[in-house]
């Protein structure tokens, strides 16, 4: 095993600990993508009912249906995503450990590979519960759509790393009055991305914004297979596209900002 291999792995590690010894940390990786899926398959079942009541076909209803558990499954994936690597790095934040990590060999590009391995785990640890669920109770089945969803996790996966790698960034340069980002920016992109309807809903004026995001690609490609069985493979390659944008500008900020704290002696105090 390479040497950048053994790092990676011993900080994976170190988080991992912490759930094998805490069940309620492995309850609350499933609690809110399951209570999520609770809340929104209860409503969708209630809106198909009053469709039918309306006279609107059955098979209609359960198409629009579908698209919204569909939104709210691939939603929670990038949120996930997100959340995976930002509280992972705030963790060590919390727990005083950064500068004590950053006097090992360890590179900066391995701690960002350590916490999207955590990202990738704790992702796939919350949201596949709720997918059984929907399954179970909704008869509701993400996969049925094929292998497009592996493109449609893949991206969101991503956005979700970019946009806590810019909140990492940001922590690092202001402190702790940037924490609460951890679990808000992503949360404000909600209405800019598509997620329950179409971009063409939004005003002309955000309909540029929700443009420039994978993730509005991403839920415009979802709707076209779920209501038309159509694959939108310009918004596939927008989405990846967009997201390579995206990551380098990520990127870039985080290595701008983790030397900075490093040359004026911020990782041992950031966070206080």
């Amino acid at each position: 095993m390479r040497a950048s291999t053994r790092r990676i792995w011993g900080m994976m590690y170190r988080h991992l600990t912490l759930y094998r010894r805490s069940w309620p940390r492995l309850v609350e990786l499933a609690y809110w993508p399951v209570l999520q899926m609770c809340i929104w398959g209860f409503t969708t079942n209630y809106m198909v009912q009053r469709m039918g009541a309306s006279g609107v076909a059955p098979g209609a209803g359960m198409l629009a249906g579908g698209a919204l558990l569909g939104g709210v499954l691939l939603w929670e994936v990038a949120l996930r995503s997100q959340m995976g690597v930002a509280i992972s790095f705030l963790e060590e934040l919390w727990s005083r450990n950064l500068g004590h990590v950053f006097v090992s060999p360890l590179r900066p590009w391995e701690l960002v590979a350590a916490l999207i391995g955590m990202s990738m785990i704790r992702m796939f640890t919350g949201v596949l519960p709720a997918i059984l669920l929907a399954w179970l109770l909704y008869a509701f089945n993400l996969f049925a759509l094929g292998p497009i969803v592996v493109l449609f996790f893949a991206n969101l996966m991503i956005m979700g790393w970019w946009v806590s790698l810019a909140v990492v960034s940001l922590i690092l340069r202001h402190g702790a009055g940037a924490e609460p980002l951890a679990w808000s920016l992503l949360f404000g992109l909600t209405p800019f991305s598509a997620v329950f309807y179409p971009i063409a809903v939004l005003p002309w004026f955000i309909q540029p914004i929700a443009q420039v995001l994978p993730a509005a690609h991403v839920f415009e490609g979802m709707r076209a297979a779920i209501l038309n069985g159509v694959i939108r493979w310009d918004h596939m390659a927008w989405a990846f596209g967009l997201n390579i944008v995206w990551t380098l500008g990520a990127a870039l900020l985080f290595a701008v900002q983790f030397r900075a704290a490093r040359v004026r002696g911020a990782l041992f105090s950031v966070g206080e």
